[in-house]
């Protein structure tokens, strides 16, 4: 009968394939752990709905093909969604106009009754002349836009 070499291979393979076997725990206790979001920011009313916004993080925006973006809940507290024709958001010094809103799907509002997301429109960094814009369109046609502040540490961070 012929003896195999003693290699690292041969020496440590069960000791190797148990540790494979406590990764299943190690993600297991990694997925039972939820993120911590940042608070949600005040309600505002834009044309019948009352939203309020929540980013996902307070990271700067992430280059997503060839847009910079950052992404945020939309929460939905009086209102029907249904109402909507078209919604988007966009952070700069002035809400972009839905004309050219309209050309793309990044900014545009996508989600559930009383949760929405969006991808929002932005810069690698922010100003102190940035807030965050809400355009909406009803199916009547009437625009409304609403916009929300940033948080002072969002200010000047760079990428």
């Amino acid at each position: 009968m012929a003896r195999l070499k003693n290699t690292f291979w041969h020496r440590n393979k069960f000791k190797l394939s148990g540790l494979l076997l406590i990764f299943p725990i190690y993600f297991l206790y990694e997925s039972l752990q939820p993120p911590e979001f940042p608070e949600i920011w005040e309600s505002k009313s834009v044309g019948q709905l009352e939203l309020a916004l929540q980013p996902m993080n307070n990271e700067p925006p992430y280059a997503h093909h060839e847009d910079w973006v950052k992404d945020f809940s939309v929460w939905v507290n009086d209102g029907a969604v249904k109402n909507i024709r078209q919604a988007y958001i966009n952070i700069g010094p002035r809400p972009l106009p839905l004309n050219k809103l309209e050309q793309d799907d990044v900014g545009i509002l996508h989600g559930s009754e009383s949760l929405q997301h969006v991808h929002a429109i932005a810069s690698p960094n922010f100003s102190a002349s940035d807030k965050v814009w809400l355009t909406l369109q009803n199916w009547d046609g009437s625009q409304h836009v609403q916009s929300w502040s940033l948080p002072p540490q969002w200010i000047g961070e760079q990428i």
